[in-house]
């Protein structure tokens, strides 16, 4: 009995450091179960965030355009952001995100989600669901397609301008996008674009550019010599388009930390939403005030569009600025909006709601200013701006062309002055009011 009793401490002794490492080993578990389901949180939150964006853009343009094609921009819009859910399913997701590759090129399958009740030994526990990562991914594509809608607004044909957005969302934007994010060559250089200033918005901007050369001017845009405004036919509904994309924008930005499981974490996203809102508000004022100087009076458009831009800018480095940062560079975005658009006027480049000084010019801005707070090198970044803008438009600008002599994208002269709603789809945003 002695005996016994003197083994006993002995043996607990002896368990004590298993015991020890049994407790660690569940802790890291149990950590890992957080940091996943937190993580996962993120994704989804941000992400029904930026499917908002979608009812944005759709209220933008609709209220940018004339009365007389507003239906036909909320048709685009729906169905442009249907087709970019399925293509990013079918090809898209797997081709930016491929694992190991060349660097350069890889086209990958149909996405499959986590098995119904996934066991925890089975699940990505470092990083988050498979779904709410594709979602998360997804609403970004369609973002990418609804900037070319509003600049080719009021005289492109609706089947042609849906199979561009097939090919922009299953295969352009995915390979670009793996360029970066999916671990391709322009990472591997040290390129920073942290929620996509360049990857997303001024792709954006390169395919709306490309599609507004082959498109040309609308009708009685520029004569004589003379910039002749088309009025859109509802500002209350452009204003109310941008507080939203204002809004989905903390999604777009916060859920590209890409984690939310530590306290640091947390914080970051935090600190991401504040300089995301800086930058609008700066951008938004600088237009107020440039275009007061410049036209002695405000121009609501461009304060609009000068808010979009200011989120445009901060987007490639959300996280690193000071607020004051956020704010530098946002009004240097909202200045950057009144300077394009009466130079893309004098070029006679008809952009209905200004998504290429919005998206591209300042995406192109936001990007050079990640060497301010980032690590990047003027260089690289500069490497990144030129690559993404030779692949999107010379790549939109071919395909362009195919659909122009093929099909045809331009809507017949009559069309056109008659309005898209009738001559497209038969029927009226507003069959009340008269034609505007």
């Amino acid at each position: 009995m002695n005996l016994m009793k003197s083994l006993i401490p002995a043996a607990a002794i002896v368990a004590l450091p298993q015991m020890g490492l049994a407790q660690e080993a569940a802790e890291g578990e149990a950590a890992l179960h957080t940091q996943y389901i937190f993580t996962t949180l993120l994704f989804l939150m941000a992400g029904f965030l930026v499917f908002f964006m979608a009812a944005g853009f759709a209220m933008l343009e609709g209220g940018l355009v004339r009365s007389k094609n507003v239906a036909m921009q909320m048709t685009k819009n729906i169905a442009l952001f249907s087709i970019a859910a399925i293509m990013y399913w079918l090809v898209g997701f797997n081709t930016m995100y491929p694992g190991d590759f060349n660097g350069f090129f890889a086209l990958g399958g149909p996405t499959v989600l986590d098995p119904v009740g996934v066991d925890p030994a089975e699940a990505a526990l470092d990083y988050a669901s498979i779904g709410s990562d594709f979602f998360f991914q997804l609403v970004f594509v369609a973002a990418t397609a609804s900037i070319v809608s509003g600049a080719v607004a009021e005289r492109i044909k609706l089947w042609p301008f849906l199979i561009f957005v097939v090919v922009l969302t299953g295969i352009m934007y995915p390979i670009s996008g793996s360029w970066q994010w999916g671990g391709g060559w322009l990472s591997e250089a040290g390129f920073s674009d942290f929620a996509g200033s360049t990857i997303v918005h001024s792709v954006g901007g390169w395919a709306a550019l490309a599609g507004c050369l082959i498109l040309g001017p609308r009708i009685g845009k520029y004569k004589d010599g003379k910039v002749h405004p088309m009025p859109g036919s509802n500002l209350a509904l452009a204003t109310l388009g941008t507080f939203i994309l204002w809004l989905g924008w903390f999604g777009f930005n916060g859920g590209s930390q890409l984690a939310m499981g530590t306290v640091g974490d947390v914080s970051d996203v935090s600190r991401i939403f504040a300089n995301t809102n800086m930058a609008a508000a700066s951008g938004a004022v600088a237009a107020l005030l440039m275009t007061q100087i410049m036209y002695k009076k405000p121009d609501l458009t461009m304060v609009l569009n000068g808010a979009l831009a200011g989120l445009v800018s901060i987007t490639a480095e959300p996280l690193a600025p000071t607020l004051f940062g956020a704010l530098w560079i946002g009004a240097v975005g909202g200045i950057i909006v009144v300077l394009a658009v009466p130079m893309l006027d004098k070029f006679k480049i008809d952009d209905v709601v200004g998504a290429i000084p919005v998206h591209l010019c300042a995406g192109i801005w936001g990007t050079i200013a990640v060497i301010f707070y980032g690590e990047a090198s003027l260089v690289t970044q500069l490497t990144g701006i030129v690559a993404y803008g030779v692949f999107t438009f010379v790549g939109a600008l071919i395909l362009w062309t195919i659909l122009k002599a093929t099909m045809g994208i331009r809507v017949s002269e009559e069309d056109e002055i008659n309005g898209l709603d009738m001559a497209e789809l038969g029927m009226e945003a507003y069959p009340e009011f008269s034609k505007g």
